[in-house]
């Protein structure tokens, strides 16, 4: 019973309290024009993900297409408390990528959570 008591109490302070926190998601995929190997694929997705993690601080993975020498999937996650910040630099992550050159960008899908 004590623990109810205790679930009740925390989670009345989480509804009076300012409870905000943005989750941005997102998901870009790729086509490797001239990647006729997984090693050549392998080079080209960890120079994305290294610049991703270097310039924006986010969670960045290869999340599909793992066997297909030409294309690539790479997914990358950020928590704020800003949703436009969040937004912001989402759209700079898709920027950036363009900008690097080294893949075509095919498709690219964004999802911002409030918490």
């Amino acid at each position: 019973m004590d623990v109810m008591k205790n679930a009740e109490k925390v989670s009345s302070v989480f509804e009076d309290s300012e409870r905000i926190m943005v989750a941005g998601l997102g998901i870009i995929t790729f086509r490797l024009h001239d990647c006729r190997s997984l090693k050549g694929k392998r080079k080209v997705v960890k120079s994305i993900i290294g610049q991703l993690r270097n310039h924006f601080n986010v969670s960045v993975a290869e999340v599909g297409s793992n066997d297909i020498h030409q294309r690539a999937v790479i997914g990358f996650a950020m928590v704020g408390n800003n949703r436009g910040v969040i937004n912001s630099k989402i759209d700079k992550i898709f920027n950036l990528v363009e900008a690097l050159n080294l893949a075509e960008v095919i498709d690219s899908e964004m999802e911002i959570i409030n918490l």
